[in-house]
This record gives C-alpha cells, sequence and structure tokens, in this order.
C-alpha cells in the first residue's frame, strides 16, 4: 500500500503543483471557482476508491493463492481449506482491512493535494514538494497504520 500510496500522491503533487507554478489555481479563485471542490475532493475520494478496490484485489487473490498453495502443493483437501479459514479470519478482519485502505488512500490524496496546493519556488520547488510528499505519506500512513492496527486489535476477534 505504500507503493500506491506515494506512487498516487505524488502524482496528484506534481498535478496540482504544476497548476499552482502556472497559476491556474489563483486563476480558478478569481473566476469563482472554488479548487477544493474542483480539483482536490475528486482526487481525495479517487484515492479512497482505488484503495479499497486494491485492498479488495489483494484480499481476493491472497485467499486464491492461499486455496492454491494449500490443495496443491500441501495436499490439504479443498474442503478442509475452506471450513478452516474462518479460524483465521471473518468478516471483521475484512471490515478492518478496508477501513484502513480507505483511510489509507485519503490520507495519500490530502497529503498529495495539500503539498500541490502550497509550492512554493518554481520548478525546483516543485521537485521538493513531491520529494516532501513521499516522506510525509510514509510517516502519517506508518503512524495511522498502528493506530487502527491497535484499534482493529481491540474491537476485532482477536485471532
Amino acid at each position: 500500500m505504500l507503493v500506491v500510496a506515494g506512487a498516487g500522491s505524488t502524482a496528484i503533487c506534481a498535478d496540482l503543483g504544476a497548476r499552482t507554478i502556472r497559476e491556474e489555481i489563483d486563476a480558478m479563485e478569481v473566476l469563482g471557482i472554488d479548487p477544493i471542490h474542483r480539483l482536490v475532493v475528486p482526487r481525495v475520494l479517487a484515492s479512497m476508491l482505488v484503495a479499497t478496490l486494491l485492498n479488495g484485489l489483494v484480499i481476493t487473490v491472497g485467499l486464491v493463492g492461499g486455496f492454491l498453495f494449500g490443495v496443491y502443493l500441501q495436499n490439504v483437501s479443498g474442503g478442509a481449506y475452506l471450513a478452516t479459514l474462518t479460524l483465521i479470519t471473518g468478516l471483521p478482519e475484512v471490515v478492518i482491512a478496508t477501513i484502513k485502505a480507505a483511510t489509507f488512500g485519503l490520507i495519500a490524496g490530502l497529503v498529495g493535494c495539500y503539498r500541490g496546493l502550497t509550492v512554493r519556488g518554481g520548478s525546483k520547488g516543485l521537485g521538493t514538494a513531491v520529494n516532501e510528499t513521499v516522506v510525509l505519506c510514509v510517516i502519517a500512513l506508518f503512524a495511522v497504520n498502528v493506530i487502527l492496527t491497535t484499534i482493529g486489535v481491540r474491537f476485532g476477534t482477536g485471532r
């Protein structure tokens, strides 16, 4: 998730930063167009959606991969794998993972938008802002992951 968040947030930062440097954001405000509603909200919502969908894909691939590994390499029957699947995971874990993914997408989108809209110093400043975006994303995602994991363990099933 860090790689995807880093790539997405830096792309957002670069796009909005270039618009900021070219004074497109100021021009939008002069025209009475709110850049937050027009540029930031769609990017943040898209980041959340992509992170959530990617999470669902990763969960599906993980379960199918575990099934194939267990059945074909460990000689476990398919029925036994499916019967014991609920011992290691369940709906609470999927819900927690989905909440974490959406939160990670939210943070990545917000960090990218913030750094992109606050760029100063021309092209060099934009490069610095993109690098700072990666660092801020990693730090923020790590901190939020610790908090959400703690909450998830406390209110999860305890498996």
